[in-house]
């Protein structure tokens, strides 16, 4: 149950945003568990002016191909799975967008399962009272 947004400079065909996508859900099926079925992602192009980044922060020789991806899902991740996330998407975007792994920049923010609708205003992560 992720949510993804992904933030990218302008420019980028739309095979392009297929492929930053598809990478991406591939990383969190493969390392997190997530049922392939389960995707839900943003996408937000931005001007140059609109995406601020440190092209050298913690050493890396970040460019205007940068990816942001934020993601939020359930508290529960390992560790260990969400430092596999992290290689496993910068492999995958680099294999499948060319996307340089310095250009991979990954948060993640854990939520309770209350915290979800996935529709009809209903809270399905949460256990409903029995109806008589």
């Amino acid at each position: 149950m992720p949510l993804v947004r992904i933030d990218v400079n302008e420019g980028r065909s739309e095979r392009e945003f297929r492929a930053i996508g598809d990478a991406i859900h591939e990383a969190l099926v493969t390392t997190c568990a997530v049922p392939a079925d389960d995707r839900f992602q943003v996408f937000t192009v931005h001007s140059s002016q609109t995406l601020i980044y440190d092209e050298s922060y913690m050493a890396m020789h970040r460019s205007d191909g940068i990816v942001l991806v934020q993601v939020t899902f359930n508290v529960g991740r390992t560790t260990e799975q969400k430092v596999a996330l992290y290689h496993r998407a910068a492999q995958l975007l680099a294999e499948k967008a060319g996307v340089s792994p310095d250009d991979v920049f990954i948060n993640l923010v854990e939520v309770q399962r209350e915290n979800w609708s996935f529709g009809r205003g209903v809270a399905q992560l949460v256990p409903q009272p029995e109806t008589k």
